[in-house]
């Protein structure tokens, strides 16, 4: 398809994640105040949506505990500024192999396999505007570990997400799980107006050379909104592929640390950098109520 550049462009910021960056940076939030207080400041800086993953406050580990979403949920909505809340629902899928002589029994310190009406329950007493979906399974980096989202868990959430009214933010690791999130629209499990997030250089999906980025842009229906973001220091290079191939952009800790070799930033210094990279292109930086509006969402409360 012709590609026409994005003039009006909306930041997500990714403020903490999943991985093991709690101890390579003191800007990593841990505790659900932080985590809260990071993207308050990335909203103030100029994103419209937050991303939020949550950890334990002690240690940051990566934490699925449903006190923790409800505690950055509250501080985020009393907030002076308004943001779109984003929930990750990507833990939960996640099993190591033992040895590849000896897989099964799986590692049981590294596993952590669990249904889906558990995996959306921060979802449904938080319901935030938007949550992930991660469309596929996928080898994550390691050697023995496998992000595991199968066919039928994908539906079951999906169409959880769906019937709570939270709108899905498809996660594409490759051009499979563009193909199966497709799927999942024509069955009716997902809306038609869907939203994608395009997964750049994660080990071990799909690489951020511009070949396959343009794989997957090309592989977006046209009807659809999307975003992306790569890894490190290919983060601010992607801002500006994604505004030229026509999408939105995605910043933050979660992806990245620095802005420049050994230069530990915040998330709202990485959301800045963007913003001058967008308006530089000479493309506008819009805010929570224009993503709404294009977004089909609705600024939901929590249930009482």
């Amino acid at each position: 398809m012709p590609l026409q550049m994005n003039r009006e462009v909306f930041i997500t910021c990714a403020v903490t994640g999943s991985g093991s960056t709690q101890d390579r940076s003191p800007h990593v939030p841990r505790s659900p105040e932080q985590i809260a207080n990071s993207a308050i400041d990335a909203a103030k800086a100029g994103a419209a949506v937050v991303h939020c993953h949550v950890r334990d406050p002690e240690t940051g580990v990566p934490s699925r505990k449903l006190e923790y979403y409800r505690e950055v949920t509250d501080r985020i909505r009393a907030a002076e500024v308004d943001v779109v809340l984003n929930l990750t629902a990507g833990m939960g899928g996640d099993m190591v192999f033992g040895s590849t002589e000896a897989p099964l029994p799986v590692n049981t310190s590294g596993t952590d396999m669990i249904g889906a009406t558990e995996r959306v329950a921060h979802v449904r007493e938080c319901l935030p505007e938007i949550c992930t979906l991660d469309c596929g399974t996928m080898n994550f980096a390691e050697a023995d570990y496998v992000m595991t989202n199968t066919p039928g868990m994908l539906r079951a959430m999906g169409g959880m997400m769906t019937e709570l009214g939270v709108k899905p933010e498809i996660e594409a690791f490759d051009t499979g799980h563009l193909w199966f999130a497709k799927q999942l629209v024509d069955e009716g499990v997902l809306k038609p107006d869907a939203l994608v997030q395009l997964c750049m250089g994660v080990p071990w999906g799909a690489p951020d050379d511009m070949n396959t980025f343009m794989a997957m842009v090309n592989n977006v229906p046209a009807d659809w909104n999307w975003s992306a973001f790569s890894l490190g220091r290919n983060q601010m290079p992607f801002v500006a592929a994604s505004v030229v191939a026509g999408g939105n952009v995605r910043v933050g800790l979660e992806d990245n640390l620095m802005l420049g070799k050994g230069n530990l930033v915040t998330n709202a210094q990485l959301v800045e950098n963007a913003v001058g990279i967008i308006e530089r292109l000479g493309a506008k930086v819009i805010g929570p109520e224009e993503v709404r509006s294009k977004l089909n969402l609705t600024k939901r409360a929590p249930q009482s």
